[in-house]
């Protein structure tokens, strides 16, 4: 009787118990050093592409990753899939430190940090087969699939939605979308715990998109593998992804559940990412007036960024402080557990309407206007 009554209060206690880290990020940065003057080889600056990222992904969540291009996403994801080396910080994988582990060291754990590249036309390999690809980490790694290595390739071929006689085919002979799925099927082959997918659908048509997210979709939790899913698009990154980190210039500024992140920013620069999503109008009726910000320039060169705040050169509510101190990824009062950001004067945890368009561009002021007059 005693374990009847104690085995449901277990059950609920793990079920309260918050999902394993799997990935943890510390403090990364990853400078790309500017060459010139005379001579040549003089290093003169450095482009500060990652500058101090935290962030961490659950076994089996979906972690987004969004942003401008330029701010520095792609560079994150081959950082920690350890395709280029950082300059400080850590990344930690499983409890093991692989900051700047060897290729020796790596090797354990190469297999279980798998990537989908962001262009599905130079990703493959136009000399060898489908076969040939898919199959080639398995070759690499040793690993030698019950049924052989071809009967585990067409298993992965069927999985990702193509044909198991594809398996001799080339990759001139595919599709954009069908050259992303043998991408998928490759990064598919040695079972890996985490994917970090950059971008997978930004080269993509837009009717072949969302074929391609569906399957990403029924891989995650089918199979339970965590992804880092790094995309710019907003619509495709709030359909994936159980958590959103906002990124902007080197820096995660926001981070937060998907719902509290686009139903409740605090950061005005996801504010304005957020204003900057096409509005649908509903048949029924109109849909609800959503905020109006339009940013002026464009974002300052990760070779001089701005002091303290990074944003605070396009940000409607900058302050002298935000010139001097760099606002820290805390929680603020009001939000929930988990939901950072880093603002001095955050906005109010809405993005309806305001009274007032925020719309810091001359030209754009004025042509609206020369039309309105």
């Amino acid at each position: 009787m005693k374990e009847d009554l104690v085995l449901p209060a277990a059950r609920e206690a793990a079920a309260d118990t918050p999902p394993e880290p799997l990935l943890e990020v510390s403090g990364l940065v990853k400078h790309f050093p500017v060459k010139g003057g005379f001579p040549i080889k003089r290093t003169v600056g450095a482009v500060q592409a990652v500058d101090g990222l935290d962030l961490t992904v659950h076994a089996g969540e979906s972690f987004g990753l969004v942003g401008e291009s330029g701010c520095g996403k792609s560079t994150t994801g081959r950082l920690i899939t350890r395709l280029l080396e950082p300059t400080g910080g850590t990344i930690t994988y499983r409890g093991r430190d692989i900051s700047h582990a060897t290729r020796k060291q790596l090797a354990p754990i190469r297999s279980e940090i798998q990537m989908i590249f962001q262009d599905p036309y130079s990703s493959l390999n136009p000399r060898q087969t489908v076969g040939k690809i898919i199959s080639g980490p398995m070759e690499i790694n040793g690993i030698d699939p019950e049924g052989g290595r071809e009967k585990r390739v067409r298993e992965l071929l069927e999985i990702v939605g193509l044909n198991p006689e594809h398996y001799n085919r080339f990759p001139h002979e595919f599709s954009g979308g069908q050259r992303q799925r043998i991408g998928v099927a490759r990064a598919l082959a040695l079972e890996p715990k985490l994917i970090v997918a950059d971008e997978p659908v930004s080269a993509l048509d837009v009717s072949i998109q969302a074929q391609v997210v569906n399957l990403l979709q029924k891989v995650q939790k089918e199979l339970g593998i965590a992804f880092l899913f790094i995309a710019h698009d907003l619509a495709v990154v709030r359909h994936f992804s159980q958590r959103v980190a906002v990124m902007y210039l080197g820096k995660i500024i926001e981070v937060g559940d998907r719902d509290s992140i686009y139903t409740r920013p605090r950061h005005p620069y996801t504010h304005a990412l957020l204003s900057a999503v096409p509005e649908v109008t509903l048949t029924e009726g109109e849909a609800p007036r959503r905020e109006r910000i339009r940013l002026a320039g464009d974002v300052p060169s990760p070779i001089s960024p701005p002091s303290g705040c990074r944003f605070r050169t396009r940000c409607w509510k900058a302050q002298d402080r935000c010139a001097t101190e760099e606002p820290p990824l805390v929680r603020l009062a009001g939000n929930r557990d988990g939901h950072l950001t880093a603002c001095h004067f955050p906005e109010e945890p809405t993005t309806g309407a305001r009274a007032e368009d925020i719309v810091l561009d001359p030209a754009l002021t004025a042509l609206e206007e020369e039309q309105g007059g």
